[in-house]
């Protein structure tokens, strides 16, 4: 077992999921995760404002969707400490960048969500100004998790935040939420759509991601995609 710890060609851990074509070069990437997220993980920062932000000093990942989409439990789920990050039941409410040092190896940045009806017009023009500032001038970040409901179509304001992540030239790449409660068949339709969003924007990963908070589908995965943008060990 030993000789399969590490796939064949180095690069595949830098590459993530979608470089890898044995199954022995997935199992390495999926065990690269496990070990990521084995070590601790703790809040350090929060910032409403740009001129507010911490030192940008290693990898980050940041994690951005609607309100309610999920982003708070899919954390918890990644790390395994259910009270990490704050789940509101209130939507729009989280109105900081929340930054959490997972093992010094990465940080994850829990984002302000968007697109929730109810908030003031001024409160959400405020949102969108802070995360595009972020996006622009933050040089360690690596990628952002864009999350979206498998359950419901996706919204203007996903498409939105799409083209405002390609404005900004950050990488994204799309994970699906609450998988477990979408049927089967819409499912599949759910992906489809979204791997056309993806190679619609110049910023799309071509990888979509399907994960579930409750069950824990899908987050061996995406803890392996995350493992490959990471410090290395």
């Amino acid at each position: 077992m030993a000789e399969h710890a590490l796939p064949a060609d180095p690069a595949i851990l830098a590459g993530g999921l979608s470089e890898a074509r044995t199954e022995a070069e997935r199992a390495a990437l999926i065990e690269a995760g496990r070990l990521l997220f084995a070590q601790p993980c703790t809040f350090f920062y929060a910032s409403q404002k740009i001129d507010q932000l911490p030192p940008a000093e290693g990898p980050e990942i940041a994690f951005c969707g609607r309100s309610n989409v999920g982003k708070s439990s899919l954390v918890n789920a990644l790390t395994g400490q259910n009270a990490l990050a704050r789940v509101s039941h209130t939507p729009g409410r989280t109105k900081q960048l929340n930054f959490f040092n997972l093992g010094d190896r990465l940080t994850l940045v829990d984002m302000p969500g968007y697109g929730y009806a109810q908030a003031a017009k001024s409160v959400k023009e405020d949102w969108q100004g802070l995360m595009f500032n972020f996006l622009r001038g933050r040089p360690t970040l690596r990628r952002v998790l864009l999350l979206l409901d498998a359950r419901i179509e996706t919204k203007a304001a996903d498409r939105a935040a799409m083209g405002l992540l390609t404005e900004a030239a950050v990488p994204f790449q799309i994970v699906l939420t609450k998988a477990d409660d979408a049927k089967p068949w819409w499912l599949k339709q759910r992906i489809a759509e979204a791997e056309a969003l993806a190679r619609g924007e110049t910023a799309g990963h071509p990888l979509v991601l399907v994960t579930s908070s409750r069950t824990g589908a899908g987050i061996p995965e995406l803890r392996a995609e995350m493992a490959s943008l990471a410090r290395p060990a």
